[in-house]
């Protein structure tokens, strides 16, 4: 398990080191001990799975206000998809950071407190895990459109797929 940290503070890419022999694969996708000495403080209490059945569906952006707010730990355990992190933290420049997660690499995202989370897939049948440090709590969920241009977010296609909610969030600010 590597950690690769982006522009904005907090938020990582994982990279994981898989050991393959003649059985398959195996992956450690999560360890106290690696987050604590990467200096990344998140324990998770729950696990989420996204199932998204068509190409260009998009989930986001979505985070949840104090005192539910959450940090996140994504990962794409089927397909493929475009994922991203906000920075909504004062101080943050609402500056975007995105990387693609595949179960082919592996790889996970860590998004903390204070940043908004969103993806679209890059596959059918694309199954996105999350590790949540924090329960949900539909009262203190919020999210901002996915295409706002104070975001400039370069999202890879335009949505095929997305809810109501999310294409009707306002503008932020």
């Amino acid at each position: 398990m590597r950690f690769r940290p982006t522009a904005i503070a907090g938020v990582v890419e994982v990279l994981a080191d898989r050991a393959r022999d003649a059985r398959g694969a195996f992956l450690r996708s999560w360890c106290a001990d690696r987050f604590a000495g990467a200096g990344l403080d998140f324990v998770p209490t729950q696990a989420s799975l996204s199932e998204n059945t068509h190409r260009h569906t998009l989930r986001g952006m979505h985070w949840q206000d104090a005192p539910a707010a959450e940090q996140k730990l994504v990962r794409c355990i089927r397909g493929a998809v475009f994922d991203v992190a906000l920075d909504l933290r004062p101080g943050g420049g609402l500056r975007h950071g995105a990387v693609v997660l595949s179960a082919e690499q592996g790889n996970a995202f860590f998004i903390p407190r204070g940043c908004a989370h969103g993806f679209i897939t890059l596959t059918d049948d694309a199954v996105v895990e999350y590790l949540i440090d924090a329960p949900y709590a539909p009262d203190l969920a919020r999210g901002a459109r996915w295409d706002d241009p104070a975001f400039a977010i370069p999202w890879p296609a335009a949505p095929a797929v997305i809810s109501d909610r999310d294409r009707d969030w306002p503008p932020h600010g």
